[in-house]
């Protein structure tokens, strides 16, 4: 175990933020646990225990299932957050068996891979228009012309939400997603109390409306369920569509962006792949673990553990640090090194254990289709300025990616 102020992990500092992986290399060099004071956290760094830990049912997204706030040592949210945390805490991500078998259950009916697969015309063809938007225009922000609208558009469609309706998804997600950053400020809370109250407004809307006049889509679906055993509550089938809505994007968008940055630093692998459009598919799981979308996943302890003779006692949490397990060179042969033909992936960028995300056959799908019309339709896609990273940690991805062809 290391003490916080002999680290160099530091989530706050600029150059941290723009290349994370030499302080990884440092935590995992010097144990298997670090306590973090800024933050009140365990950091865990290498691969085997993430993986692990994932899978471990002492662990879990939330206590309340078990304890109160006072029995697990906690204080309860301010009272001006109850929007944001009703919201988030009725979605499947942060909730535990019983209730989120329950919901992942009814969910997981339309991520099967049939009804994947049905979607994928769908998305090639989506991703073929917005590309060659791009390119008829000369470029632009491949952030704002490719990576927002596909899965943003694909994930609407499966919901059901009209397409005059869709132009405050993204930014409601934009600010629900701020308060997973560490330590958030008070305008990000705001920010995402606003969004959280204004998308569950709209949401409750369009529920009364597929009650009224039922749709093919899976608002409709999660009414329609009569199963005593699966059937939602309003503020679950709530939370559940903004969870679909926020998950079911926003790793695809870092992804798009953080992967097509990386191959303009790395212009072999690009001409590589441009050489051969086979690469494809090991080119989306390499650059999900190059630059990982989803660098921290935050985890309770319900009941004691122990990591390599350190005691971790309930009602510590405990943060898994995905970009660094996806870097460890226990597991991945030459880590820092870009490699499109890397066989052997096991990254975890999808997470592990029952909240191992569901929608992954989607992402890939959308992520492969989006790359393969850039490489056919844009063959000479250049940027034309130097990135700009956002200044979060826990989601990383860019401002913008802006590009000429």
């Amino acid at each position: 175990m290391t003490a916080e102020s002999d680290l160099a992990f530091d989530p706050w500092d600029p150059a941290f933020l723009a290349d994370p992986y030499p302080a990884y290399a440092e935590l995992r060099e010097r144990g298997r646990v670090h306590w973090f004071e800024p933050t009140n956290q365990w950091l865990v760094p290498h691969h085997a225990d993430v993986s692990a830990l994932l899978r471990e049912r002492r662990l879990g997204r939330t206590y309340q299932h078990r304890f109160t706030h006072e029995e697990f040592g906690r204080t309860a949210p301010p009272p001006e957050q109850e929007p944001f945390h009703t919201l988030n805490d009725h979605g499947m991500l942060d909730l535990e068996p019983p209730d989120h078998t329950r919901i992942r259950r009814l969910v997981s009916k339309a991520f099967t891979p049939r009804t994947v697969e049905r979607l994928k015309p769908y998305v090639e063809g989506l991703a073929a228009d917005l590309v060659s938007a791009l390119v008829d225009a000369g470029g632009g922000d491949l952030l704002r012309d490719v990576a927002e609208p596909l899965p943003v558009a694909v994930i609407a469609e499966m919901l059901g939400i009209p397409e005059s309706d869709r132009a405050p998804l993204r930014p409601w997600s934009a600010d629900i997603c701020g308060m997973y950053e560490l330590k958030p400020s008070g305008e990000s809370a705001t920010k995402a109390v606003r969004a959280s109250v204004e998308f569950s407004e709209y949401l409750r809307e369009l529920i009364a409306e597929r009650r009224a006049k039922p749709g093919d889509d899976l608002v409709s679906g999660l009414i329609a369920a009569h199963d005593e055993d699966d059937r939602l509550t309003e503020q679950e089938m709530i939370s559940t569509c903004v969870l679909l809505l926020n998950a079911g994007h926003e790793a695809t968008v870092n992804s798009t962006v953080n992967g097509w940055a990386a191959l303009f630093r790395n212009p072999g692998q690009l001409a590589a792949l441009r050489a051969d459009h086979s690469l494809v598919p090991s080119a989306v799981e390499e650059l999900m673990r190059y630059d990982t979308p989803l660098q921290l996943f935050e985890r309770w302890v319900l009941d004691d553990i122990e990591i390599d003779g350190t005691v971790i006692p309930r009602g510590a949490e405990i943060a898994m640090l995905f970009g660094s397990a996806n870097h460890d060179p226990a597991v991945f042969t030459d880590p820092a090194r870009l490699d499109l033909t890397r066989a052997d992936n096991p990254h975890i960028s999808f997470s592990a254990g029952i909240h191992y995300c569901i929608g992954a056959p989607l992402a890939r799908i959308e992520l492969a289709a989006s790359m393969r019309a850039l490489l056919e339709k844009a063959p000479t896609l250049r940027p034309t300025e130097e990135p700009k990273r956002k200044p979060n940690f826990v989601i990383r991805g860019l401002e913008g990616l802006v590009v000429e062809v």
